[in-house]
């Protein structure tokens, strides 16, 4: 199971640690979502997902305060017995000093932040969906080209992190060579990037590893990008049939969402680079509602139409 230390959390999010008695480098969050304990601090403890980030915000506050000590000493015994990973404060509210007494005891850590209460869920659901995100590695090369992020897949030696390099010197940037994390952050959306070890490194046969970012400064280079397309090389094979229309759509899954794919037979003096570029934006074109193909499809299906019409006469 995917999993974030608590200890990164606080140093993304920048939160001050209220318990700094408890040790948070072992707390490990596992779910994206998170959970407001309204209804908890009310009494009602059905369905309650305790193993969530947990979030205080102004109207849980200002409840905890209105309560008489007797109520906050069974309430907040009863929430805290729970296995909670960790409380978050928003608006720099500090927790009532029985809240903290208890928190303590029960090793719960308590973390401030000065934002708003929406504001941080949002942040933090964001970026704990990437970050739990279903995950697999594959083979390729994944460059963002005008805005649509290109997999390059293929067997190796093929020259996919050729076509990426003559890619990055027309402009644009690279996001991963030779293996690429895809995370599924939606039933939409496929997030690619870098592992840490390989961040920002190309592989050419023959001269070996180089470094993008120091070669080609920082705009050629990115951490994430979406999965838009997949582009496939293969060497060139005169007994097969290949797509010259692109009527119909091909399509590879990856962790269930399915991507638009393109095979490319592989000769000598084809130009990699401009075929990859043509390809994100045709397909950007489609997304747009403009299909080139439809397009020559209806001018041919009007063009027959009109010249039976013509022979009737």
């Amino acid at each position: 199971m995917a999993s974030v230390s608590l200890s990164r959390i606080i140093e993304k999010f920048k939160l001050e640690n209220l318990t700094p008695e408890i040790e948070t480098k072992g707390i490990k969050i596992t779910q994206p979502d998170i959970n407001r304990p309204a209804l908890q601090l009310a009494g009602y403890f059905e369905h309650y997902e305790a193993t969530r980030l947990q979030i205080i915000g102004f109207v849980e506050y200002t409840y905890m305060n209105s309560l008489t000590e007797e109520r906050k000493e069974e309430i907040f015994e009863k929430l805290l017995s729970n296995p909670i990973p960790v409380i978050v404060f928003c608006r720099e509210l500090q927790p009532d000093p029985l809240f903290l007494k208890k928190a303590v005891e029960h090793k719960i850590p308590l973390l401030m932040t000065k934002k708003a209460t929406s504001a941080f869920t949002a942040e933090v659901i964001r970026w704990l969906n990437v970050k739990l995100a279903p995950c697999i590695s594959v083979h390729g090369v994944l460059v963002d080209v005008y805005g649509e992020g290109v997999l390059i897949t293929g067997e190796s030696g093929i020259g996919k992190s050729e076509a990426a390099l003559e890619l990055i010197k027309r402009g644009h940037r690279l996001v991963t060579d030779d293996v690429v994390e895809l995370r599924k952050v939606s039933d939409d959306t496929l997030i690619g990037s870098a592992p840490d070890i390989t961040k920002h490194f190309i592989e050419l046969r023959g001269i070996g590893i180089i470094d993008v970012k120091t070669l080609f400064g920082v705009s050629s280079v990115k951490d994430t990008g979406n999965i838009d397309l997949v582009i496939r090389l293969e060497d060139w094979s005169k007994d097969k049939e290949y797509d010259r229309l692109g009527l119909e759509e091909e399509y590879v899954d990856y962790l269930g969402n399915k991507i638009a794919s393109h095979t490319i037979p592989i000769r000598p003096g084809r130009n990699l680079a401009l075929i990859c570029e043509s390809a994100a934006v045709n397909h950007r074109q489609k997304k747009m509602g403009y299909n080139a193909a439809q397009e020559l499809y209806k001018r041919v299906q009007e063009s027959l139409s009109k010249r039976r019409d013509e022979d009737e006469e």
